[in-house]
């Protein structure tokens, strides 16, 4: 595979969604549930909000999702406590192998393509000292929906001036993965958890369980 140019998805992919964990030890017992039912009802309400035509940024969809999240769990949480936990979101920690598999693939641009909202991206990139192996971090807000829309994964070619059948879109979540094959990007499909592919007659070019495995 001869590959001109690499897209990133961000959240779950560079940067480990669930390493709110620690914060979440503040209001509740079982911070593995609060993450994990908060980043559902995260991805749920982007997937309305696009079909609604009724887009908000993803740090409103984020915050929402934390206080329905706060409700369902019946978690006694306070304004203080709804802070903490989306600052924790703003400072996710990156998997390990990030930032030698960047390091690796330099020569050739390298993007984040993601829901993010600028202000989320620009924390994170910062906080996590990715910024000098990124080219481009490109927003969902540049065109005020979410993926898996075909304007979103549009954002990739646009930016690096390459073709999406000669970019290698890179996620660890397979809808995205199906949204970008779909798009017409050649697809690696970071598989961290052994998941099933998603059944939707799409498939990754390629499978892999740590971005140091992407080929050049």
């Amino acid at each position: 595979m001869t590959v001109r140019g690499y897209v990133f998805d961000a959240y779950g992919t560079l940067f480990d969604v669930h390493s709110v964990v620690e914060a979440g030890r503040a209001v509740t017992r079982d911070p593995a549930a609060l993450s994990a039912t908060w980043r559902q009802k995260q991805l749920e309400y982007t997937w309305l909000r696009a079909l609604m035509g009724r887009y908000e940024d993803f740090g409103a969809v984020t915050e929402a999702a934390l206080r329905w999240t706060l409700r369902r769990l019946e978690l006694k949480a306070g304004e203080a406590d709804v802070r903490r936990l989306m600052e924790a979101y703003h400072s996710l920690a990156c998997f390990p192998e990030v930032r030698p598999a960047l390091e690796r693939l330099a020569g050739r641009p390298r993007a984040i393509l993601s829901n993010g909202s600028p202000a989320m991206l620009e924390a994170a990139v910062r906080s996590s000292g990715l910024g000098r192996h990124l080219e481009h971090v490109l927003s969902v807000d540049a065109v005020k929906t979410y993926k898996p829309a075909p304007q979103v994964y549009a954002l990739g070619p646009r930016a690096l001036s390459l073709p999406a059948s000669e970019l290698l879109f890179v996620s660890s979540n397979a809808w995205d993965v199906a949204g970008a094959k779909a798009f017409g990007y050649r697809v690696a499909w970071c598989n961290r958890q052994d998941a099933p592919a998603e059944e939707l007659g799409l498939s990754a070019d390629v499978i892999v369980t740590s971005l140091a495995e992407l080929p050049l």
